[in-house]
């Protein structure tokens, strides 16, 4: 057998090297780069491999171990999975920094490759520097955290284990029910072994996307149920974009005259202006997708979780409402007693068409579905336009940047009171121009995804709108764009401290604290210049007053040749109506009666909840 030694943290980049996917017909690095921050966990030895294929696999430097995996994150997203980041850290706490972002893409179902310096598996130094002791268990260290939040997890503790280790990471990345974070720990004395790998476990490898088949019974099933709707809807999620299923639901929404309404992963799949398109739905969606929810009867759910903003904590549908649920991850496809077909989505939706054609929903309906979300284009316009207020609302700053956004700009947003305002106010151009990560609602994850995405796409310019408390939060990867020359126009809205959960405190009864800036225990509220602290990171950067300054500043932003930022002082009171009910826990005993009424009210909701697993 013919054989190559090298070293295990050698052979793992190498094996890195030689995995390739096929997009839009190309042949592609799988992993067309590394995000990494040495410390002396990683920087002797998988900086020594990296070093030596630098123009083969990039090497980029991070400022923080969460943003550059987060960044990753923001990559295999703008792909649409089709292509993986690695994010490499040494011990310790660069290693727990990555914890958070391993969240992120566990709970979007995102691919991210995740290595990270490990303790000495022969134990004679130790406790090594940043080594974690646990008295009863010399096993554990700080990686192991990374079992919670991670799809595959394993630890190298001797050099052959790369040769089926690494294949099962890459089919765990790339399954589309199993897709996740996958991390490999690599202890320090292991990384350094020289070991006589196959040559064949170098050869190339082209791996292409896996599509899973409906089972004929269920999908027989699914085509009776949903011709027996007399108000079916469609509910479209995040898998369809990853299936690559956009034009064949949109069509078969159109085809068949059934309402199609978005998650929040899911918005983008089609443009705002689809003929099937009633809006977004659930605790921050469209009056129009939650009037149609509350009425059908058939609910089709394509490449969802149906996490509790898309349902409303599940008070948005009838009781007696079927769901046929099409997803590749067995677990979600089961979810609240629906039928499960589980499988890919742009088959299955291709598959369905075929067997029910010639069946179309009741033209009223279908009109409704119209009639619904035209009035909720009325009142977007009303919400965008602009007044005398001396202070602008999300929705007219929204406006603005989307009225100015070009057909293929990428809009990112995430936590905070962004998310709610994008969701019902930006309308989308292109499929595919949209990503607000509310999953796991990271806040931080906006600059850094900014970053990736702008890597991903070098064609089209992400847009960043950003809170003030999350930019606060996490901003050193405008410095890491700069550097790196990928380009990204960012929006800082400053409306005073974290608006929307004080939003979310009054709402129930409770007393404002700790939240906004002038609630804090401070010694007097002030303002960040959020436009030169941008700045002294290597942006350019304007501060603008109005409306009018904003749509000035953003054609000058589209000009220039480095990442852009733009912040505004923003309305931290007025935000965009939502209609659906969301479950939160109030206290049932308060010294303050609002608590006390709030409770009352909250259990009320809770009896219009449906009931499922």
């Amino acid at each position: 057998m013919s054989t190559v030694r090298c070293t295990m943290a050698q052979a793992l980049v190498r094996y890195l090297c030689n995995q390739f996917t096929i997009v839009d017909g190309e042949q592609v690095p799988l992993f067309p780069g590394v995000f990494a921050i040495f410390g002396h966990g990683n920087v002797t030895c998988l900086s020594e491999a990296l070093e030596a294929v630098q123009d083969t696999l990039p090497t980029w430097r991070g400022q923080n171990e969460q943003s550059m995996a987060l960044a990753a994150i923001g990559f295999a997203k703008a792909k649409r999975r089709r292509q993986i980041m690695v994010a490499a850290t040494s011990i310790g706490p660069g290693a727990l920094n990555m914890v958070t972002a391993a969240g992120v893409a566990h709970t979007n179902r995102l691919p991210v490759l995740l290595l990270a310096g490990d303790t000495f598996v022969n134990r004679r130094p130790d406790p090594v520097m940043q080594q974690v002791e646990h008295f009863g268990d010399p096993t554990i260290n700080v990686n192991d955290a990374f079992k919670a939040v991670t799809r595959y997890w394993d630890r190298i503790v001797h050099p052959e284990q790369l040769i089926s280790s690494l294949p099962q990471a890459v089919a765990t990345l790339l399954d589309p029910a199993d897709c996740g974070p996958a991390f490999i720990g690599l202890p320090q004395d292991v990384q350094e072994i020289a070991w006589d790998y196959p040559t064949a476990f170098f050869e190339p490898t082209i791996h292409t996307v896996s599509r899973p088949r409906a089972d004929r019974d269920k999908l027989i099933e699914a085509v009776r149920l949903l011709k027996s709707a007399k108000r079916p809807l469609i509910i479209s999620g995040g898998g369809v974009r990853y299936s690559g299923a956009e034009d064949v639901l949109g069509r078969f929404a159109e085809e068949h005259g059934i309402p199609l309404a978005e998650t929040i992963a899911g918005k983008g799949a089609v443009t705002h202006e689809h003929p099937a398109h009633v809006g977004p739905m659930g605790i921050v969606g469209s009056t129009s997708a939650n009037a149609l929810a509350a009425e059908a009867d058939v609910i089709l759910a394509v490449g969802t979780r149906l996490m509790d903003f898309t349902t409303g904590s599940w008070t948005c549908f009838s009781p007696d409402a079927r769901f046929i649920s099409i997803n590749a991850a067995r677990y979600d496809a089961t979810k609240h007693r629906a039928l499960a077909v589980v499988a890919d989505a742009r088959e299955t939706i291709e598959e369905l068409a075929e067997a029910v054609q010639g069946w179309k929903a009741d033209t009223a309906w279908t009109e409704r579905g119209r009639v619904e979300f035209a009035k909720w284009n009325s009142m977007l316009d009303g919400f965008q336009r602009p007044t005398n207020d001396p202070i602008p609302t999300y929705a007219q700053v929204v406006g603005i940047v989307n009225s100015k956004a070009g057909e293929r700009d990428l809009l990112i947003a995430a936590a905070g009171g962004l998310p709610g305002e994008v969701m019902k106010n930006w309308r989308v151009k292109e499929p595919n121009t949209f990503d607000c990560e509310f999953g796991f609602s990271c806040m931080g994850y906006e600059i850094a995804a900014g970053w990736g995405a702008a890597m991903a796409d070098p064609t089209r310019t992400p847009i960043v709108m950003i809170g003030d408390g999350t930019y606060m939060m996490m901003n050193s990867d405008i410095y890491s764009s700069v550097l790196a020359g990928h380009k990204m126009i960012i929006i800082v809205c400053d409306n005073g401290g974290y608006a929307v959960i004080n939003r979310l405190q009054n709402a129930k009864g409770g007393a404002s604290f700790n939240n906004l800036i002038r609630d804090c225990r401070v010694k007097e509220p002030f303002s960040v210049d959020f436009a030169k602290h941008a700045e002294a990171m290597g942006a350019l950067t304007r501060h603008v007053e109005s409306l009018a300054d904003l749509g000035q500043a953003l054609d000058w932003a589209k000009t220039t040749d480095r990442t852009t930022v733009i912040t505004i002082v923003s309305d931290a009171f007025t935000w965009t109506p939502g209609d659906a009910w969301w479950d939160v826990g109030v206290p049932q005993v308060s010294g303050r009666d609002e608590v006390v009424e709030a409770s009352k009210a909250q259990l009320d909701g809770r009896k219009r909840q449906r009931v499922g697993v």
